[in-house]
């Protein structure tokens, strides 16, 4: 018996194989233009041939050891596809179809994000990159999110928190606070109280010392900051006596009398050079015209 290579081969089958292919139509080919299409399923026909081009090409270019050169130009046609397929969705729309548009795919990043990718002609989407044409260099960068630039809050941000709890109106309302305030208070009380004793019986200890002409020794009675601030307000008063003995007078200082007459000759100054310029004169002229005095 012959194989089926021999069989294939064979005369008979040959030109069975010829007459099937005259049989059958001309392979027709995709209208350049979307608006030549006439009938709609044709134009549906065309869209769905797009879509397994663009499906092939998307699975090839998955494949990161075909250079970059190649990845580049296969993302190239994948995108020339894509804008073609938008034509013919139109296309489909204005013949009466079905919105393809509405439930486009989007374009993700490396995480699988979707992202926005802009179109600078203002119609249909933006240049995409597929596969491992999201890796190459340059394009890589594009997927990189900057990093996020922490936002200086304005006053009316920071007021529009504040509430009573800022101020603490409302640390009393759990009850904890209260509880402990009230050891704390009272301990705080008797340490008030105890000094306050020992300061009235050492005021009556310096009065009886007084009344009975015995020296009281002042630095025993007094706390360490009252004798600090005795001894800050000596010092003080020692220097303003210090400054008040160094202070020596350069040039003789002129008494009353004679700054009476320093003023009264520096008013005969002023009127003399005031009647010298013609001033007075004038002024003296336009008062007698205003009162009609004649000469």
């Amino acid at each position: 018996m012959a194989r089926n290579e021999e069989k294939a081969q064979s005369m008979l089958n040959r030109f069975i194989t010829l007459k099937n292919e005259e049989k059958k139509k001309p392979k027709e080919r995709r209208p350049f233009l979307a608006s030549e299409c006439r009938d709609l399923a044709e134009a549906d026909k065309w869209r769905q041939q797009i879509m397994r081009e663009i499906g092939r090409k998307v699975a090839e270019i998955q494949n990161e050891g075909l250079g970059e050169h190649l990845l580049r130009d296969l993302n190239d046609e994948i995108n020339k596809l894509i804008r073609e397929k938008v034509h013919w969705e139109r296309r489909i729309l204005e013949l009466g179809g079905a919105n393809y548009t509405k439930h486009s795919a989007q374009m993700t990043d490396l995480d699988g994000n979707i992202i926005d990718v802009p179109n600078p002609s203002g119609r249909g989407p933006g240049y995409r990159y597929f596969g491992a044409a999201k890796k190459l260099p340059g394009v890589k960068e594009l997927f990189e999110k900057p990093p996020e630039l922490r936002k200086r809050r304005s006053r009316y941000e920071i007021f529009k928190r504040i509430d009573a709890s800022y101020y603490g109106y409302r640390d009393e309302e759990d009850g904890i606070l209260v509880k402990l305030e009230g050891p704390a208070e009272s301990e705080m009380r008797a340490a008030a109280l105890k000094e306050w004793q020992r300061m009235e019986e050492i005021k009556k200890e310096a009065k009886r010392a007084v009344k009975s002409g015995e020296v009281a020794n002042v630095t025993q009675i007094l706390y360490e900051e009252e004798e600090d601030v005795v001894e800050e307000e000596r010092i003080a008063k020692e220097k303003e006596t210090r400054k008040e003995e160094e202070f020596v007078v350069h040039v003789p200082l002129p008494d009353v009398k004679e700054i009476e007459r320093m003023v009264v000759e520096k008013k005969k100054k002023e009127l003399m050079d005031k009647y010298m310029s013609g001033d007075l004169l004038e002024e003296q002229t336009e008062a007698k015209a205003m009162l009609n005095i004649q000469r």
